[in-house]
């Protein structure tokens, strides 16, 4: 016999299939309560009002541009539902992320938990360099990153390591650039 007929694999298929729809009727709902204007387009101050980084300011408004930027395929300065849909995904993953490194469990990634982080995903940094992070992405001054200044810390690390091994062709962790090419490198990313 070719295909066997099996009730409980039909099933399963089925609630997937119903699970599927769910999530997108739960996203949907959502999508329309952030989209305030009705536009069908939810723009960086909509995503940014709707944004929770557990320190009870506004979210990072360089960080909702860099995660707009990647999703919005059509350059709107916005993302439609479908754009929407990636985007949720995103920032959920990024929250698990946090949440794992966040070993305290403050709501805040300190000069340790950080460290920690970045090794994992596999940066090698010195002790000054963890300083500088915090510096430059603790923006409420308490020695510890919030959530979406994390996103934010990861993304530009990771733009500018892009950029570097473009001229790192050996890959030996050295490069040897012009003082334009430098420039070129570093506003290509911020």
């Amino acid at each position: 016999m070719a295909y066997q007929y099996r009730p409980q694999q039909q099933q399963q298929q089925q609630q997937q299939q119903h699970n599927g729809a769910s999530d997108q009727n739960f996203l949907l709902s959502i999508f329309q309560r952030v989209d305030r204007d009705r536009s069908g387009i939810i723009s960086e101050s909509e995503l940014q009002q709707a944004l929770s980084n557990g320190t009870w300011t506004p979210f990072n408004l360089k960080t909702v541009r860099s995660m707009i930027g990647m999703f919005d395929r059509s350059n709107r300065g916005g993302v439609d539902f479908n754009e929407f849909m990636g985007l949720w995904k995103y920032i959920n993953d990024w929250q698990n992320i946090f949440r794992t490194y966040d070993r305290d469990k403050s709501n805040f990634i300190d000069k340790n938990e950080l460290k920690h982080a970045l090794s994992n995903f596999g940066y090698r940094l010195s002790e000054q360099f963890y300083i500088v992070l915090l510096t430059k992405f603790d923006r409420q001054g308490r020695g510890q990153i919030a959530f979406d200044d994390f996103i934010q810390c990861c993304i530009v690390l990771q733009r500018l390591t892009d950029v570097f091994r473009r001229f790192d062709t050996d890959q030996d962790g050295w490069i040897q650039v012009s003082y334009e090419q430098y420039l070129t490198m570093i506003l290509s990313v911020v």
